[in-house]
C-alpha cells in the first residue's frame, strides 16, 4: 500500500473531539495543514477543555479547530454536516466508551455507538459523499479470545460496550465492501494519557499515587487486579489513525503494543514513582468488578507495523511517569478534585 500524496488543504471531520484521542488527533491533523471540525454533543463551557488550545478565532485572527454541536443519535443533523462540511476524511471516534456503564446502560452504549455508527455511514451513503472513514473499533470485541489478538481473531464480545463496538465494525465492513466506502476500522487496544477520563483504571491509580505522594489521600480502591491488558501512548495511536486513511486500499489494522501488564503492575510502577509501596494504598472493592471480565487482552501490531510503518514507542514503565508526572503537576496547587481518593 501506498501512502497517500498530500495532506495540506484537506478537509477532516472528527466526531468524539472533545475525548482523549479527539483532541490529540486534532492536534495533528491541525499540524499537518487540515482543516478541522469536530462533532461534540455540548460545545459550552467545560466541555471542550482537551481543544481549547486548538479553536478557530471567531473574528478571523487565527485559523484552527471548529467545533460543532451534534449527536450521534440525530441522522439529520449527521446529514446536514456532513453535507455542509463535505469533508476529505471522517474520524469516527464518538461512542460511550465506558465499559463499566456499559453494563448499566446497555442501550444507551447500543444506540450511540452501534447505531451511531450506522446513521454516520447512511447519512455518508444518502449524499453521495466521496470520503475516506476510519472508525475506533474496540479490543475488547475480542473478549475471551486467547492473546495475542490480531485482525483475523474471533470477536466474542462479553460487555453491552464490546458487543455495540462489534456492531459498529461490521457496518463499517459492510459500507466498505457493499458500497465500496473507503472506510477501515483501527481496532484499538488500550492506549493512555494524562487526558484520559478519570474513571478509567490508569488515571484513578496516577491520581492517586499523585495525591497520597502530596498528603491529599491514603488508599485508592480498584477492581480485577489480575487484569491483563496492552497499554500504549494515546499520541501515538492517532498517529496511527490517520496512517490508515493515507492508504490506496481500505484495511483494518490492529493498533497495540503487543505487551501484557496487569493492573496490579501499573499500580506497582505508578506508587513507586513517588516512592511508595502500593500495596500500603490499594484496597480491593469488589463492587468494581465487571459482571463479565475480560481477563486477557494483548494485541499483535504487526501488521500495522509492515504495511503502515506505525509502531508504539511508550511502554507501561514510561507510561505510568508520565501519568503521575501530570497528576503531580495538576495537583500542585490547591487542594481539589480528589475524589477518587478514599478515606
Amino acid at each position: 500500500m501506498t501512502p497517500h500524496p498530500s495532506t495540506s488543504g484537506k478537509v477532516a471531520l472528527i466526531t468524539g473531539i472533545t475525548g482523549q484521542d479527539g483532541s490529540y488527533l486534532a492536534e495533528l491533523l491541525l499540524a499537518k495543514g487540515y482543516e478541522v471540525h469536530g462533532l461534540a454533543r455540548r460545545v459550552s463551557a467545560g466541555a471542550t477543555t482537551h481543544v481549547d488550545h486548538l479553536l478557530a478565532d471567531p473574528y478571523g485572527g487565527r485559523a484552527g479547530l471548529v467545533l460543532h454541536e451534534g449527536d450521534l443519535t440525530d441522522s439529520s443533523r449527521l446529514v446536514s454536516l456532513l453535507s455542509t462540511i463535505a469533508p476529505d476524511e471522517v474520524y469516527h471516534l464518538g461512542a460511550q466508551s465506558d465499559v463499566a456503564a456499559s453494563f448499566a446502560q446497555p442501550e444507551a452504549a447500543a444506540d450511540v455507538t452501534g447505531l451511531g455508527t450506522i446513521r454516520l455511514l447512511e447519512a455518508i451513503r444518502l449524499i453521495d459523499l466521496d470520503v475516506r472513514l476510519f472508525h475506533a473499533a474496540s479490543a475488547q470485541m475480542f473478549g475471551d479470545t486467547p492473546p495475542p489478538q490480531h485482525e483475523d481473531s474471533p470477536l466474542r464480545p462479553r460487555s453491552p460496550h464490546a458487543l455495540a463496538k462489534v456492531t459498529a465494525y461490521w457496518a463499517v465492513r459492510a459500507a466498505r465492501e457493499i458500497h465500496g466506502l473507503h472506510a477501515v476500522n483501527g481496532i484499538l487496544f488500550n492506549h493512555e494519557s494524562p487526558r484520559r477520563g478519570q474513571t478509567f483504571v490508569t488515571r484513578r491509580i496516577a491520581r492517586a499515587a499523585a495525591g497520597i505522594a502530596l498528603g491529599r489521600g491514603r488508599y485508592v480502591t480498584l477492581g480485577n487486579l489480575d487484569a491483563v491488558r496492552d497499554w500504549g501512548f494515546a499520541p501515538e495511536y492517532v498517529e496511527g489513525m490517520w496512517a490508515m486513511l493515507q492508504t490506496d486500499e481500505p484495511v483494518d489494522h490492529v493498533l497495540a503494543t503487543g505487551t501484557a501488564h496487569t493492573v496490579e503492575d501499573v499500580a506497582r510502577a505508578s506508587f513507586a514513582h513517588v516512592g511508595l509501596d502500593w500495596t500500603r494504598h490499594v484496597r480491593f472493592d469488589e463492587r468494581l468488578v465487571r459482571p463479565a471480565e475480560v481477563d486477557v487482552l494483548v494485541g499483535d501490531p504487526s501488521r500495522a507495523v509492515r504495511e503502515l510503518g506505525w509502531r508504539p514507542r511508550t511502554f507501561v514503565p514510561e507510561l505510568t511517569r508520565i501519568l503521575v508526572d501530570a497528576e503531580l503537576s495538576l495537583l500542585a496547587g490547591p487542594v481539589s478534585g480528589m475524589t477518587s481518593l478514599a478515606g
